[in-house]
């Protein structure tokens, strides 16, 4: 976003509330969820922002030190870094409420260090990934408990029994590390999932998928669930219930590890959690086990500390905020960065930071054509599923096809009376720079 905003010399201060820059991609940071052993789930090859390819040096799934040197090199080329006040909380957003008879444009109160200063925007990319979400069990556990927030390396578990609740990407990776680890790891599941390995056939998992031909959602299913039935097999052998939805219709498993530690009997399958007793856990299907350790990988509450919920359109950042970034009621404020994707994180920032770039120089010169623009926004809507029918659960709320959001982002591109600039397979997305005197 800063990047796009310097690119058009739009003026803007940017707030970071640790001490470097990174986010959860900085282990260092307080709050932090990444751990030692986190890999990217996305390839290199389409994991970077549109305009900065990855190095061709990174491995194929890159790990989280050259995520962080990534982000870093990033800011260098942009030139970013001196416009950063690092170590500094904004503590309260409030969006003002447009009038007709107001003086100037409805802008937005932001207190910073107990300073209130008045903006004409305000882009909230904090991320979602520093609230932890704790699930309640009956019952009281003698043991250890925590949410995998606060787990970082693989020697946490030596000489321990370790359960851990849930099975996302970063629940694998970490069960992984437990198989390696621990005296015993068993993962609690509610329900089965579709396991995508990282490659396919000797290319990354989502370089296969892009570059090969795009097909109809009601084609795309069966032949993808053929192939991996083809390639992993039927993992109700090692305790995995069956899927109980069609693949796609949730955020899959990445990860070729789990795989491997299951076939070995490293790392067990349990099932859903009903109740602790002291050091034991019960599991649904009656059959109860003690641990001295219980890891919750339950994954995190989408919120904004700093901003009011009043502030934000009722139900997900997908359904609500139009494009998961625009607010109906305050064309001042935008949230970037809160959607859940079935893709890369990186190039869909990209893209929607161009656009909400782009409407920041127009409201300087042709207010109208985004007063025009906001109009269709407060009613619009778009299908961000790319059709599939999702499990309901908190995760999918913000769910989103990166397919659909791509498509729907060129639209609204295009509802500004804008082209979206092309890019080649050799050359990244280049967009022109705006002189001062034309911002």
């Amino acid at each position: 976003m800063a990047a796009e905003l310097r690119r058009r010399a739009i003026p803007y201060d940017h707030f970071e509330k640790r001490a470097h820059i990174g986010g959860v991609w900085e282990i260092e940071n307080p709050g932090s969820p990444m751990y030692q052993s986190a890999h990217l789930i996305s390839s290199k090859t389409m994991s970077g922002f549109l305009d900065f390819p990855m190095p061709t040096t990174y491995p194929d799934y890159p790990r989280h030190d050259q995520v962080l040197a990534y982000l870093k090199a990033y800011a260098r080329h942009h030139q970013l870094e001196s416009q950063f006040t690092l170590a500094t909380e904004v503590e309260e957003v409030i969006p003002e409420v447009s009038t007709d008879s107001a003086a100037e444009p409805a802008g937005v109160l932001v207190r910073v260090q107990g300073e209130l200063r008045r903006y004409a925007g305000v882009v909230c990319a904090s991320g979602c990934n520093w609230e932890p979400r704790h699930p309640t069990i009956p019952g009281d556990f003698t043991g250890e408990v925590r949410h995998v927030v606060s787990y970082k390396s693989a020697q946490e578990f030596t000489d321990k029994r370790v359960l851990i609740i849930g099975l996302g990407n970063s629940g694998a990776d970490i069960a992984c590390d437990a198989a390696r680890a621990a005296k015993s790891a068993v993962v609690s599941v509610r329900r089965g999932y579709h396991f995508v390995p990282k490659h396919l056939f000797g290319i990354p998992a989502d370089v296969f998928a892009h570059d090969g031909p795009r097909l109809p959602l009601w084609l795309e299913k069966p032949i993808f669930s053929w192939l991996l039935r083809l390639l992993v097999g039927d993992l109700g052998r090692y305790g995995m219930p069956r899927p109980d939805h069609a693949l796609l219709d949730t955020h899959p498993i990445v990860n070729d590890q789990l795989l491997h530690h299951l076939r070995h009997g490293d790392v067990r399958i349990a099932g859903d959690v009903q109740s602790f007793c002291g050091p034991r856990v019960s599991f649904a299907d009656g059959t109860s086990e003690e641990f001295d350790l219980v890891l919750f990988a339950t994954g995190y509450t989408r919120r904004i500390p700093y901003l009011d919920a009043q502030y934000l359109d009722p139900g997900s950042w997908a359904a609500s905020q139009f494009l998961t970034c625009f607010s109906r009621k305050f064309p001042q404020l935008y949230t970037l960065g809160f959607a859940e994707i079935n893709g890369a994180l990186f190039p869909i920032v990209s893209r929607l930071a161009i656009l909400i770039a782009e409407i920041a120089r127009l409201k300087r010169t042709d207010p109208e054509r985004v007063q025009r623009f906001f109009a269709w926004v407060r009613h619009g809507h778009f299908d961000l599923t790319g059709g599939r029918k999702l499990v309901h659960s908190p995760r999918h709320d913000h769910y989103c096809d990166d397919h659909a959001l791509s498509r729907a982002v060129h639209k609204a591109y295009a509802q500004l009376g804008l082209a979206w600039p092309k890019a080649s397979a050799a050359q990244p997305l280049l967009l022109p720079s705006h002189s001062p005197g034309t911002a």
